[in-house]
């Protein structure tokens, strides 16, 4: 067992015991993960797995997101550690090719082939392009993400690392870890950072 699984563990135990109440009959959280995988019917490439929470998942659920300074900094330092970086060292690509993932919400639903790309879908949380007038609240708002903050290659990195695991930087972040569960590939996820830097992507103009 690695050090870190053995950290994950241990910080995880003391939630897990918490979420244990003496009352069988109190245990709602269990009653309800039952009805889940109960009603819940695996079909395509959504399998019954995807109703089990890792260990960041089960902390940040049972502190109701607030886990401690010193166990946040500890799982976003473990989730840090996760990133996998494109080979060739670069980390922006076409920012035509980031819109079209930025627009798509295809992938991942057991209709979808698993061998077909996903989509960001990011226009789904974020305002983005000013062309654009149909987007989510729930994220920032990413116009002139680039004008902002320039292109350099701390920034470059950040907005990288920030779509590919989200959680390095907040560990109960509600944006999804698209590369860390291999949603988007590291090609994909350069293309997106394209979009939001490249001067000539219409999300800086």
């Amino acid at each position: 067992m690695t050090k870190k699984i053995i950290l994950l563990a241990a910080m995880t135990a003391p939630f897990m015991i918490a979420a244990q109440p003496a009352n069988a009959e109190g245990d709602y959280s269990a009653k309800a993960i039952e009805v889940f995988k109960k009603d819940f019917q695996p079909r395509g490439q959504a399998s019954i797995d995807r109703l089990a929470e890792d260990g960041l998942q089960a902390i940040c659920n049972r502190t109701g997101n607030n886990p401690s300074p010193q166990s946040a900094k500890q799982l976003e330092a473990d989730q840090m550690s996760s990133i996998k970086h494109p080979a060739d060292g670069k980390l922006m690509g076409d920012w035509k090719e980031g819109e079209k993932l930025a627009q798509s919400g295809r992938g991942f639903t057991w209709t979808d082939d698993p061998g077909l790309p996903v989509g960001g879908n990011c226009y789904n949380c974020h305002q983005i392009s000013p062309k654009e007038t149909s987007y989510g609240t729930i994220g920032p708002s990413l116009y002139q993400f680039g004008k902002l903050r320039g292109t350099s290659e701390e920034i470059q990195k950040y907005t990288y690392n920030k779509i590919f695991n989200a959680k390095s930087y907040n560990a109960c972040s509600e944006m999804p870890r698209f590369g860390h569960v291999g949603a988007l590939k590291p090609e994909q996820i350069k293309h997106l950072v394209a979009l939001l830097l490249d001067p000539e992507s219409p999300v800086n103009k």
